[in-house]
């Protein structure tokens, strides 16, 4: 799986196949949005019958990654967790995964909007953002200029048209100054990379990084389509 290099305020990064970012230069490995416990947490609070693999799967992605790359670093940019009682919910083999790796290697878990508590004492640093050289590791991208911003939160996914078939795949977006992560988490969903909310954040051309199975592409947003509901909308708008 080859990685995709690209510059981002001044800095090669590399948007991985798997939906991670990797900033050789400081060997950091970033992820968005893991939503552990997701699968359970709809099981419990929503009772609806989902497999409940999703953090077992989600932990295996990641562990190929750090035996691949060993980063120094491995930044998690929010939601980690799905809810406030999801660490309370992990198997014991899932725990000891994240125990083993956060022994591997330094970790950051950057606070988001579902995550609990701090983690339990060992898994590593808690931090709101974090800064290192020219970039700014935070949960969710703020309006305005934001020179070396990296985040997540808003599961961005490029909608696309191939061969007349109508295609959803996760994305990183970046305009060159500012980046947003796809979700990590394999049940974490996704919102259109076209959606006001994200678009908003990118006065101007901004590109789609978009995630296949072994590449990574890259794609100007004029090349995207809305989803169906965002075209009715637009349409509703001009009448």
């Amino acid at each position: 799986m080859m990685p995709f290099a690209f510059a981002c305020a001044g800095e090669t990064l590399q948007a991985l196949p798997a939906g991670a970012l990797f900033w050789p230069a400081r060997r950091i490995l970033a992820v968005a949005d893991l939503h552990l416990e997701k699968g359970s947490s709809y099981a419990v609070n929503a009772r609806k019958l989902l497999p409940r693999h999703d953090t077992r799967q989600t932990l295996a992605m990641l562990t190929a990654l750090i035996d691949g790359l060993e980063p120094a670093t491995v930044i998690c940019l929010g939601d980690s967790f799905h809810d406030r009682s999801a660490i309370a919910r992990l198997q014991e083999v899932e725990r000891r995964t994240i125990e083993g790796l956060t022994r591997r290697t330094r970790f950051v878990w950057i606070a988001g909007n579902h995550d609990p508590a701090p983690p339990p004492v060992g898994w590593g640093e808690v931090a709101e953002e974090k800064v290192e050289g020219p970039l700014v590791f935070r949960h969710e991208a703020r309006f305005g200029p934001a020179a070396g911003e990296v985040s997540g939160h808003f599961h961005p996914v490029a909608a696309l048209t191939v061969r007349g078939r109508g295609l959803r795949r996760r994305c990183f977006l970046t305009d060159g100054q500012r980046l947003i992560l796809p979700a990590f988490g394999a049940y974490a969903g996704g919102l259109n990379a076209l959606d006001p909310a994200i678009a908003q954040l990118f006065p101007d051309d901004y590109d789609a990084l978009v995630v296949g199975r072994d590449a990574v592409r890259r794609l100007s947003w004029r090349q995207l389509r809305p989803d169906l509901t965002l075209a009715w909308e637009r349409e509703a708008a001009r009448r």
